[in-house]
């Protein structure tokens, strides 16, 4: 087996697309934004998936990339897929973003520095945990040396890449990553007098009195919100309101899923089964006859592997008993007990595999009867004194296995596995008492010694026979007709919204903007297809019937959007009632009339003069009132100095209006000079990370990003 599979296995590589990079993590904060002109999903370019800064990312290098990454995740679902191929998406804009930044600047990575990072404590942990000397534990750099001196001769052009975007491109990463975020750390300065007098800040916690007139004072009908008043806000805040070119979407939604009758008849077939199950002698011809959804599995499972929360019912019964139906993970169930052991729940071998095919290229190594024959003579010299370790340095061509000396270690689940050569596990699972053979695989010939075999416990060999509890024809066709009328009688909005009103369907308004490379609407998980046909449908269009799940969906364009402000009517529930408590907090301060004491602050609303910062909890890094909440702007003014001879005017909070008078500032606990010091370091080191931040945040704003992944997707 080849190191690059060695390191995939042992060191659980994760590529490029999902390497935690900081400086990734901070270009990529929020979704990348498209900045093409034109139609919402608009551009006609069939080779780029998308372009940064004037160049290209290939579709193919893009597709090579997300198939990398979905290999390291076989049983992902199409969200999971969806998330990868985002996820690549913007580390691959992010890296072009940054590099453009690299060249710039002349920051390099050369062979030189390469050596110095693979051959050193520094190299990365997956060559580490493949070159692992296994007597002292340690990173073995001669060993690894080798492998880069074969590797570079290796004309093997697959294995070549997989190493460089595996390894070397990482690493290259993240040396030019750390150069650059060095450089701007470098150029940052805080005069130490700052830093203390910050660090005595943080140190410190305030009592005050308060009278809080909460917004609720004020009915919500008594105040009024024009289009003029949301446009102001608006134009006030463009920054914070700037959408993206997009849709706001309504649906119905048919349901398909197996009903209350499709369950009973699931549920009476496994009873009209369940006589026969148990009188049939070959339990895996039945589940095949009768289509179980859980294949058979000709091992035993230790009682400790055994996940069915109906474990204790099913190992109780005598041999050919069956128990249920019982409702597991979406199936109706009966368990046979077939047949019961004491076995090991783990078995300790080493062996020396004499392939005859090469597994990756299935290319032939040599014929099966040289390789039978050199296995014998293997076991005969090994049992005439030979050494095992320097017999299998010579002769196994099984190089993960060669690395630990030849020793693996099985679980008995995954002896038992169909993924597991049965040849192999036949021996590891005699009971004969026989510990050394030579056993034939598909893989070639082996010599294999049983080792230890430990942790015996009951194991059970159980037949499932289940069905899933699944709709039937009729219930889906239903579903299916009922999407299929709405979709053919409505023909615009008001059509749509009068048969929805009609039969008494409920219509889903989803609240946010659908992007044009979103895959989630709403609670629809995996929507892709009805943001893809977004892309076409005109506003107040409607869409034929698109089957989610377990659901029909019917959809409707509501309203098309523009790149730049919301308007009215979309920014509306966005941000009505921010300013309808800016409105009360108006009235509020007016009718309190700048008081001069809190008592004449409390007086207008019949409230009580309250207190906090007693248990010296109201400090700057904790801007939280007791019993009211988060509330920045009193913990701010509850540091003013002003406010310790004389009440604060009234000024809106997040919960409403508030006057406080401070009663005092205090000093926690005395702080030692090392843990100020700490405390100072800490402080620069949150600067740093904050400036790195908005300065990588800068250059994803001001670079040129073209998104074209809706046209291919």
């Amino acid at each position: 087996m080849s190191i690059i599979q060695t390191i995939r296995e042992k060191g659980a590589v994760i590529v490029i697309a999902l390497i935690g990079i900081s400086l990734i993590s901070f270009i990529l904060m929020d979704s990348m934004s498209s900045r093409h002109g034109g139609s919402l999903f608009g551009n006609n370019n069939t080779t780029a998936v998308g372009i940064v800064n004037g160049e290209k990312i290939n579709i193919n290098t893009f597709n090579d990339r997300v198939k990398e990454v979905e290999q390291q995740y076989p049983d992902a679902g199409s969200s999971q897929n969806n998330q990868i191929m985002e996820s690549v998406w913007n580390q691959m804009v992010g890296q072009k973003i940054v590099e453009d930044q690299f060249q710039k600047l002349g920051i390099t990575f050369t062979p030189e520095e390469m050596s110095s990072i693979m051959f050193s404590d520094q190299a990365p942990q997956q060559l580490k945990q493949a070159f692992t000397d296994k007597k002292t534990g340690e990173y073995d750099i001669e060993q690894a040396k080798q492998w880069w001196a074969q590797t570079k001769k290796n004309q093997d052009e697959q294995q070549r890449s997989a190493i460089i975007s595996q390894i070397i491109e990482p690493m290259r990463l993240n040396t030019l990553y750390s150069k650059y975020t060095s450089m701007i750390a470098g150029s940052m300065y805080q005069p130490k007098w700052l830093m203390k007098e910050q660090s005595e800040e943080k140190n410190q916690f305030a009592k005050i009195s308060y009278v809080a007139v909460p917004y609720t004072e004020i009915s919500d009908s008594a105040i009024k919100v024009s289009d003029g008043d949301i446009q102001t806000y608006l134009d006030n805040n463009k920054l914070k309101y700037k959408q993206e070119p997009g849709v706001m979407l309504s649906y119905v939604s048919f349901s398909a899923a197996a009903n209350a009758s499709d369950s009973a008849k699931i549920l009476q077939s496994l009873e009209d089964l369940k006589p026969q199950f148990a009188a049939d002698s070959n339990a895996k011809f039945f589940l095949g006859r009768n289509s179980s959804v859980i294949p058979y599995v000709d091992g035993y499972t230790p009682q400790s592997g055994i996940q069915s929360p109906k474990k204790d019912s099913i190992i109780s019964l005598p041999n050919g008993g069956v128990f249920g139906p019982y409702e597991e993970n979406g199936n109706y169930v009966l368990a046979k007990k077939i047949d019961s052991k004491v076995m090991p729940d783990t078995i300790k071998c080493r062996h020396i595999l004499i392939g005859t095919v090469n597994p990756q290229t299935q290319q032939p190594l040599m014929d099966d009867t040289t390789a039978h024959r050199i296995a014998d003579s293997i076991a005969t010299a090994i049992k005439n004194g030979a050494n095992f370790d320097s017999l299998s340095a010579k002769y196994s061509t099984d190089e993960v296995a060669k690395q630990q000396n030849g020793v693996m270690t099985f679980d008995l689940q995954t002896i038992e596995s169909d993924n597991f050569s049965k040849p192999f596990a036949d021996f590891l699972l005699n009971d004969k008492g026989e510990t050394k053979k030579v056993v034939h695989t598909q893989f070639g010939w082996h010599y294999i010694e049983i080792l230890d075999k430990k942790d015996f416990q009951p194991s059970y060999k159980i037949a499932y026979m289940a069905k899933e509890i699944a709709p039937s024809d009729q219930t889906i066709n239903t579903a299916n007709t009922d999407a299929i009328k709405l979709s053919g009688y409505a023909k615009d909005e008001k059509s749509f919204n009068d048969y929805v009103a009609k039969n008494g369907l409920k219509k889903v308004d989803v609240p946010t903007e659908i992007k044009e490379n979103d895959y989630q609407i709403g609670q629809l998980q995996d929507a892709r297809a009805i943001v893809r046909w977004a892309s076409d449908a005109k506003e107040g269009q409607v869409s034929d019937p698109f089957s989610i799940k377990d659901d029909f969906i019917v959809a409707i364009v509501d309203k098309r959007l523009k790149e730049g402000l919301p308007d009215v009517s979309t920014a509306r529930p966005m941000v009505e009632g921010i300013i309808m408590n800016n409105k009360k907090a108006d009235i509020i301060k007016s009718k309190l009339n700048n008081p001069s004491t809190l008592e004449a602050a409390a007086a207008p609303y019949h409230l009580q003069v309250l207190s906090t910062g007693e248990d010296s909890t109201l400090t700057f890094d904790a801007p939280i009132i007791n019993g009211i909440g988060h509330e920045p702007k009193v913990a701010g003014a509850a540091f003013d100095k002003t406010y310790q001879t004389k009440v604060s005017p009234a000024f809106a909070g997040n919960s409403g209006v508030f006057v406080i008078k401070v009663n005092g500032v205090y000093p926690k606990a005395p702080v030692n000079e090392a843990l100020q010091k700490l405390q100072m370091n800490d402080q620069l080191n949150k600067d740093i990370q904050s400036t790195l931040s908005e300065s990588f945040q800068e250059l994803k704003n001001t670079a040129d990003i073209k998104d074209y992944r809706s046209k291919f997707f």
